[in-house]
């Protein structure tokens, strides 16, 4: 299974504790870990397997885990971790570095090297950690890079760290949706886009590849578009000039995708509105002021648009989800 969630909640006392111990051991690698919570420890887990490469959503009380160099040479995966931070602080200790990260840091850290973490929490009763795991032989980037980057805090805030914080967020709020079809197509976007992140942070970003280059491109314009889709301005030129290229080049990088990058704008503004129309909380604003709001100030040309995407009118499908007929978003 790709996608498979896990809790602690049906389990009672001590025995909270000692599965998630023993899971969190199986999924990732084998730690020790310790808590004040040992009689409550109330903790889930979602993972999404994409090959080689995993995707997690931990939430869990605060804890300390520590590596040792026994567990290490009794079972190493060779793999690297990067923590996002959702909730609460974390603080790590691996190769003679410290560092302590806060929500939006992220961190990346080595399972082939003795690691000590501590996690806590201020004014909530869990901790949240958005965690990927990937083996190092994947990442395109000099041994000696990664272990410049061990246990570096990157702030999440700008820039590609804070275009992956929001991809890993998303991939993750989706993670239940994904078919086995789209395990490779999401492994390959995630390995491009934690190695331009990573790249950024060592200041080594021109030694990518050109087809992670453009990957990364792709995903800054992708959030450049859903950003400004309301701004009926908003065209294949507006675009190419946020991103400093010619219009030839951008639709050169969209001429795998299937679609024009003008025909994906107008589809995401259909898809804001087709799911507007059915919010309860938006039934006394007009059906034309819901359009303009997503970039159709022209009411014939939004309906026939509307029409042509969804095979019906967007009068008649309010009035169907006002009576229980909506149809379903495309």
């Amino acid at each position: 299974m790709m996608w498979t969630a896990y809790s602690t909640e049906h389990l009672s006392g001590t025995e909270r504790f000692d599965h998630w111990e023993t899971m969190i051991s199986q999924a990732h690698f084998r730690t020790t870990i310790a808590s004040d919570h040992l009689d409550d420890f109330l903790a889930s887990s979602q993972a999404l397997n994409l090959g080689d490469i995993q995707t997690f959503a931990q939430s869990y009380p605060p804890l300390d885990a520590r590596r040792t160099p026994a567990q290490i040479r009794r079972g190493d995966p060779e793999v690297f971790q990067l923590w996002l931070t959702v909730r609460g602080e974390v603080g790590l200790s691996q190769a003679g570095r410290h560092t302590e990260v806060g929500e939006g840091d992220l961190v990346l850290y080595d399972s082939s090297r003795p690691c000590q973490a501590q996690t806590a929490t201020r004014d909530r009763p869990d901790v949240s950690s958005l965690i990927l795991q990937i083996p190092r032989a994947r990442l395109p980037l000099h041994s000696n890079t990664l272990d410049q980057l061990t246990l570096t805090r990157i702030q999440g805030q700008t820039g590609i760290s804070a275009l992956f914080r929001h991809y890993l967020t998303d991939l993750m709020n989706h993670a239940p949706q994904y078919e086995e079809c789209d395990a490779l197509r999401l492994a390959n976007v995630t390995l491009d886009l934690l190695s331009a992140m990573l790249a950024e942070a060592a200041r080594t970003e021109d030694l990518l590849s050109p087809e992670t280059q453009q990957t990364v491109l792709r995903t800054r314009i992708n959030a450049f578009i859903q950003q400004h889709l309301g701004d009926p301005g908003l065209t294949p030129a507006a675009v190419a000039a946020a991103h400093q290229i010619s219009v030839r080049y951008l639709h050169r990088l969209y001429q795998g995708e299937g679609t024009t990058i003008a025909d994906g704008i107008r589809r995401s503004r259909l898809r804001r509105i087709h799911r507007d129309l059915v919010d309860p909380r938006l039934t006394a604003r007009s059906i034309s002021s819901i359009a303009a709001r997503w970039g159709f100030p022209e009411p014939t040309h939004f309906s026939r648009a509307f029409k042509t995407l969804y095979g019906i009118t967007p009068r008649d499908h309010r009035h169907q989800a006002q009576h229980g007929g909506a149809q379903a978003v495309r």
